[in-house]
């Protein structure tokens, strides 16, 4: 029987008590009081022969007048079970072919006061073989039979009116849900509820359905007969597409008018299990240390299922179906079927025996059944960590190694160790110590971090001749202490042999350096001491021989068999060899071994000062005014000795030349300085050698003459040289004063030529300009003139400025147009005459002629300008060109002359030349 038939008999149950109780209520009282418990106390469902696993077979419908929370069971029943909300469903595929009936007994509990209340639900076979037929439900022994659940638009309670007559008011009670199983496989469109209004009785009424999936997306999946009410849905539904559809009923006339209020309808799909479990993770990696006691967390593994996790559809249930390898026990994890979570159930993890384990995880929903459950597996794979459980060992408990002496940094033995732990893991790195045999500290035991070696290493020399071989202990350990509960036995020790290999060692001098003193100034041949080294090699019998390796100054020598050393040249303190008085030499000595060898000495000698060097006069040159004032130069002495070989000084002039007295007087101020002063008032200007006698104070003194150079100059108010000598003396030779004044000279030169040239050039410029271009001249175009111009006002320019001044008179002088750069033309000015052509034919004579007379005129304008020459002066044998202005009232003019300027101006004289005609 439909579960959606079993709703809808519930409504027409409480729809017949509520018409019942409208009889009965007063009117003080509305509605009377709920009842709770089962809405009937047994149930006849018609069904199907063939009940699948996990297949809702009904709802049972419980009044809750706001009690507590009830918890519904079937009782010991193992082919059904009930959920939450009331819906019974199959454990198993049940078949009722046999027996055509089955009884379940739902049983509901309130939580808090443990009331119980039961009904008895009867499951029959219909006579067709399926549950698409009629449904019976017994009602106090009443059998009720629809085909399609009806829902009447509710009604209210009767209510009294103000006078005295009874009114029916419409309900607000909320109509159950709808349920309608997913994926259905049965003829579409298939029929869910009828939708009535009692008060089609008296007319026609039609009636719609909107909301999400009638008239909203996704449109269509549920429609509505519109004259019989019939609600029936197009297709299967999913619910883990859409849960639930909420639509809302219509009835209106055939006007459009509404009747009723329009009532919710929730439509709920029921879950069927048609999702198996998937889990998030293909492989999930998970690790856990070695050693670890039974009961560790491991890790969680997750799979999720797409049906409704509040039924059995998807509560899911973890088994581990398999462990790889099966060692030590088939059974080291176990997994909490709910959760996911992995731990461990047995002690022996041990990582040098399995370094992994491989689990085969399944994930099986209806909680687990797996019968009707459907499954679906996930591999998991177990790193097991290292921990410190292995301490090192040595692979030997002696090991052997040499080294030669003397020699550091050297690797003497590699000590090997076994660690079953994880390499390169601080519980496999080793750490190696010395605990005996070393008690200086000779060597050191590094570790090699690819191998883990320990490199015993020589770290300070080693000597033959004091010990010949070394016995050493040597422990081992990991960098890490050993994890809790490991006890060792003993400590990993080992022993290591090291014999010591002689060499040829170098002799050596001592002391090195060796010091002496002795005086300056001893002669060659003089024996100085005994420099010997001794050989290390007590127990090889070799013979050493000395030689000289760097003496600068070639001053010494040594005996090659007993190392005497003597002088071959005289030792000089002042030598530049001789820094602080100590002059080293270094020797070597080499002994016969094979191969030989060879070490090296050195001789510091400190050489005592002696008196063998005179004083002289320090500065050597001074400068000195004509007329000095003060009239003195303070000196000193020079003297390479040490005191008391040195100062005090002794200063005296020299007796020759006789003027030295004469001129120059020397006083003495102290011990090392003395004063040169002139005698006579002036000194004529030159370089005087002024020979002054100094004497020091050694045991033996010495005297020494040496001449002082002065300078006399011309002296400006502040007492400096200012003559060509103090520029001598500052460094600059004549020889440069010469070429500094020649390059000066030559300079000069070159400017003046330049400023020259210059001239010259802007001179020819300006006589370029005045030329005729030769596009342009005359004599080489025929130039055409039978064109008369653009008109009369041709005619009123003034030709009569053409003509040469002194033909013209007075009456016949006047301005005329003139360009502003013109030169006005005055009878009273005075301009410079300008001579006349040598041939009248002759234009470049004439031009040359102007710029000549323009050159040489105070007035005309500057070299730059626009020269103007159309003043032809009073020496042209032309005469003025005036006669060109027809309407000149001056007398005719001779223009035969143009006939012999050749046959381009003949036209012209032709033109001014022929009379009247």
């Amino acid at each position: 029987m439909h579960p959606l038939w079993i709703w809808m008999l519930m409504a027409a149950l409480q729809f017949i008590q509520s018409e019942e109780a409208e009889h009965s209520l007063s009117s003080k009282q509305g509605a009377l009081p709920c009842m709770r418990g089962f809405a009937q106390d047994e149930y006849i469902i018609d069904t199907d022969q063939e009940l699948a696993k996990g297949q809702a077979v009904f709802n049972v419908s419980f009044m809750d007048c706001g009690g507590g929370k009830v918890w519904f069971n079937v009782g010991e029943s193992s082919d059904f079970r009930v959920s939450e909300d009331g819906v019974v469903l199959t454990l198993r595929r049940l078949s009722l072919a046999a027996q055509k009936k089955a009884m379940v007994v739902v049983y509901a509990q309130d939580l808090q006061s443990k009331q119980v209340w039961k009904t008895r639900v009867h499951l029959q076979v219909h006579p067709d073989g399926n549950s698409t037929g009629p449904e019976q439900v017994k009602l106090d022994d009443a059998t009720l039979t629809q085909r399609v659940p009806v829902i009447l638009f509710p009604w209210r309670s009767v209510v009294v009116r103000g006078d005295g007559t009874l009114r029916r008011v419409k309900r607000d009670w909320v109509i159950p849900p709808i349920n309608v199983p997913e994926n259905s496989r049965g003829q579409f469109p298939e029929d869910l509820v009828r939708i009535r209004s009692d008060r089609d009785k008296n007319r026609m009424l039609r009636y719609s359905v909107t909301g999400p999936g009638a008239d909203q997306p996704p449109t269509g999946i549920f429609i509505i007969n519109p004259i019989s009410g019939q609600l029936s849905v197009t297709k299967p539904l999913d619910r883990e597409h859409i849960s639930n559809f909420h639509l809302r009923a219509h009835a209106v006339d055939l006007n459009g008018n509404q009747v009723e209020n329009p009532i919710d309808i929730v439509i709920n799909v029921i879950d069927q299990n048609d999702n198996r479990p998937e889990f998030t993770h293909t492989t999930f990696n998970g690790s856990v240390p070695e050693g670890s006691k039974p009961g560790s967390f491991v890790m969680t593994v997750t799979a999720v299922d797409k049906d409704d996790p509040k039924t059995a559809n998807g509560m899911l249930r973890y088994k581990i179906l398999s462990q790889n390898p099966q060692s030590p026990s088939s059974n080291m994890f176990t997994i909490n079927n709910k959760t996911g979570d992995i731990i461990t159930v047995a002690a022996g993890l041990d990582r040098e025996k399995v370094t992994q384990y491989t689990l085969i995880i399944q994930a099986t929903d209806m909680e687990g059944n797996p019968t009707y459950g459907l499954s679906n597996t996930a591999t998991t794979v177990i790193r097991i960590t290292d921990v410190n459980d292995n301490p090192p060992e040595f692979t030997t408990d002696t090991f052997f190694g040499e080294v030669h002496e003397n020699r550091v940094n050297v690797i003497v033995a590699n000590l090997t160790v076994t660690d079953k732990d994880q390499p390169h893991t601080p519980a496999w790195s080793t750490v190696y110590r010395i605990i005996a045999g070393d008690p200086t500290g000779r060597f050191s035991i590094p570790t090699d971090p690819t191998t883990n070696e320990g490199l015993l290493t020589v770290v300070k020399p080693v000597d033959f001749e004091l010990t010949r071989s070394f016995m050493l202990t040597v422990e081992a350990e990991n960098e890490v202490p050993l994890a809790r509960g490991i006890h060792l036995l003993r400590q990993s020790t080992a022993t290591v042999s090291v014999r010591i290999l002689d060499i040829n060692e170098s002799p050596e001098f001592s002391p090195n350096p060796k010091s002496i003193k002795l005086e300056e100034g001893l002669p060659a041949g003089s024996l100085l001491t005994t420099f010997t080294a001794q050989d290390p090699d007590r127990f090889m019998r070799q013979t050493v021989r000395y030689s000289k390796m760097y003496d600068p100054a070639n001053w010494l020598e040594i005996d090659p068999v007993n190392g005497r050393i003597s002088t071959i040249a005289i030792l000089d303190r002042e030598s530049p060899y001789v820094k602080n008085n100590l002059y080293n030499v270094t020797f070597m000595a080499s002994d016969n071994g094979i191969p030989p060898a060879s070490g090296t000495g050195t001789l510091q000698m400190y050489l005592l000062d002696i008196n063998d060097n005179a004083p002289h006069v320090f500065p050597p040159e001074v400068e000195m005014c004509e007329r000095p004032d003060p009239n003195a130069i303070n000196i000193t002495a020079s003297d390479p000795d040490l005191n008391p070989n040195a100062g005090p000084f002794a200063f005296e002039l020299a007796n020759r030349p006789s003027d030295i007295r004469r001129n120059w007087t020397l006083s003495r101020i102290n011990g090392e300085y003395a004063q040169l002063r002139l005698r006579i008032s002036s000194l004529a200007s030159g370089i005087y050698e002024v020979p002054v006698m100094i004497t020091d104070s050694g045991n033996l003194p010495m005297s020494n003459t040496s001449y002082l150079r002065v300078k006399v100059c011309q002296c400006d108010h502040h007492g400096d040289c200012v003559d060509m000598e103090r520029i001598i003396a500052a460094g600059l030779g004549t020889g440069a004063i010469i070429a500094i004044l020649i390059c000066i000279i030559i300079l000069l030169v070159l400017v003046l030529l330049f400023v020259m040239w210059m001239k010259r050039r802007d001179k020819e410029r300006q006589a370029k300009q005045l030329l005729i271009d030769p596009e342009d001249d005359v004599r080489d175009n025929i130039l055409k003139y039978d064109e008369e111009g653009g008109g009369e006002e041709d005619q009123d320019y003034d030709l009569s400025q053409l003509q040469q001044p002194d033909a013209l008179e007075p009456e016949c002088v006047k301005v005329g147009i003139r360009r502003l750069d013109e030169r006005p033309l005055h009878y009273d000015h005075q301009y410079p005459l300008r001579s006349a052509a040598p041939h009248p034919g002759d234009i470049g004579d004439f031009i040359h002629e102007g710029l000549k007379a323009a050159d040489n005129d105070p007035t005309a304008p500057p070299y730059d300008s626009l020269l103007v020459f159309d003043y032809e002066g009073s020496g042209s044998t032309a005469g003025s060109l005036s006669s060109l202005h027809s309407s000149s009232s001056c007398g005719d003019q001779d223009y035969d002359y143009l006939g012999d300027w050749g046959p381009r101006f003949r036209k012209l004289a032709d033109l001014y030349g022929g009379g009247d005609d």
